[in-house]
């Protein structure tokens, strides 16, 4: 990098993108920095630093609405809402350590940016389905908003579910609007202990089709679960699979009961209450069982039926530590002894589904597709909409797709 423009309003952000784009000059466009590692290497000549717009600028607990600068931590908006028993729905996940940094989550920005969700995602939806509006500035140097403070406010094209996962490669944003909605008031946790990946998959989904409304299904096979620092998971050192219950205490506790009854043929049953639960979940969330060592890390969206037989499928080729969540919808995964990160086995396993390299070196991250490659329609397309909002290609180009 050679320099860096920081933006203190919305039209000194307009003038600064306007001066790139005259210039042809690519822009690095970042705001607290906490997802550089995810996505192919910068090659901007300067960064684009947003962090001056932070700060809740709108709060209304009682239409369930917040609009916050871009670069507004995920803590404080996190603790704005718990005052009054409020939270994000969408669970963004906090992965700082992921990259190396300090245990924190980033900014509100970032999550929508790279339409991050955690383990409520099955249940609650994504990132972008929680966004209600935006403003931010276009690479053609034109400040333009999207939506509103209402659902029903959203009229014509909805560029909130565009720039969601968009990484930053359409527009620099400056402030988002989005969802909140009240925090459950119990949250408890069933365990079951010591089943097969198999016969995890098979539970998963049955209690995702269960009428116990579970909010978070997760399994962790023994290696892994001995790396939580929940001591109830952790100390049998054996596989566990995981189902959360929230909502009023009576509901939690009737539901958890019938879980746990469900269950018991299965294996040995266990239950986590308020404050473990909490931070079982917050571990799972985090990818917390696979920090241990720098190794590179996959995502991999997939359909719930076919986890099993695709961990089954690149263990016997890589060594590889992997959890699920979303009841059987992602797998994690951490790969030793590759040299491309264990891309070739893990998209050649991969029938339908999306795989995304979410840490590795950056000369792995310039090697290989960090995303899961797009049929040539797809890439076609993606390419048209980049032309559109971004015609010089200053903004992130190359971050998602070399070239783009």
């Amino acid at each position: 990098m050679t320099g860096a423009f920081k933006p203190l309003n919305e039209e000194h952000l307009r003038e600064c993108v306007a001066f790139a784009a005259a210039g042809g000059e690519a822009l690095d466009v970042t705001g607290l920095g906490s997802k550089r590692g995810l996505g192919r290497p910068s090659g901007s000549a300067k960064v684009l630093d947003l962090s001056a717009f932070a700060g809740i600028r709108l709060y209304e607990p009682e239409e369930l609405v917040m609009t916050a600068g871009v670069a507004t931590p995920l803590e404080e908006i996190e603790a704005a809402l718990a005052a009054k028993n409020q939270c994000l729905m969408f669970e963004p996940p906090h992965l700082g350590r992921l990259y190396g940094a300090e245990p924190g989550g980033g900014s509100i920005g970032s999550a929508f940016a790279c339409n991050l969700g955690g383990p409520r995602r099955f249940k609650a939806g994504a990132a972008r389905d929680h966004l209600l509006g935006f403003r931010g500035v276009s690479g053609r140097a034109e400040i333009f908003k999207s939506g509103g403070r209402v659902v029903k406010n959203v009229t014509g094209y909805d560029l909130s579910k565009l720039v969601c996962g968009s990484h930053g490669t359409l527009a620099a944003l400056s402030e988002v609007t989005f969802k909140v909605l009240p925090a459950p008031e119990k949250t408890w946790t069933v365990l079951v202990f010591g089943l097969s990946l198999e016969a995890a998959v098979a539970a998963m989904s049955e209690a995702a089709g269960s009428p116990h409304e579970v909010s978070g299904v997760c399994h962790l096979p023994g290696d892994v679960a001995v790396e939580l620092e929940v001591d109830l998971v952790r100390d049998p050192e054996t596989s566990v699979t995981a189902f959360r219950v929230e909502g009023p205490g009576p509901s939690v506790e009737h539901r958890a009961g019938a879980l746990k009854a469900a269950m018991r043929d299965r294996g040995a049953v266990e239950e986590l209450h308020s404050h473990r639960s909490g931070a079982f979940w917050r571990e799972v969330r985090d990818v917390q069982p696979l920090l241990r060592r720098d190794r590179p890390v996959w995502r991999v969206s997939l359909p719930p039926s076919d986890s099993g037989r695709f961990i089954g499928a690149v263990s016997a080729v890589l060594p590889v530590s992997a959890f699920l969540d979303w009841a059987g919808g992602l797998a994690w995964l951490a790969v030793d002894k590759a040299d491309d990160g264990g891309a070739a086995v893990i998209r050649a396993a991969l029938g339908e589904g999306h795989a995304t390299l979410y840490r590795g070196s950056d000369a792995l991250r310039a090697s290989v597709p960090v995303f899961q490659p797009q049929p040539d329609p797809v890439a076609a397309l993606t390419r048209r909409i980049k032309e559109g909002f971004d015609p010089k290609g200053i903004l992130n180009p190359g971050r998602m797709v070399e070239g783009v």
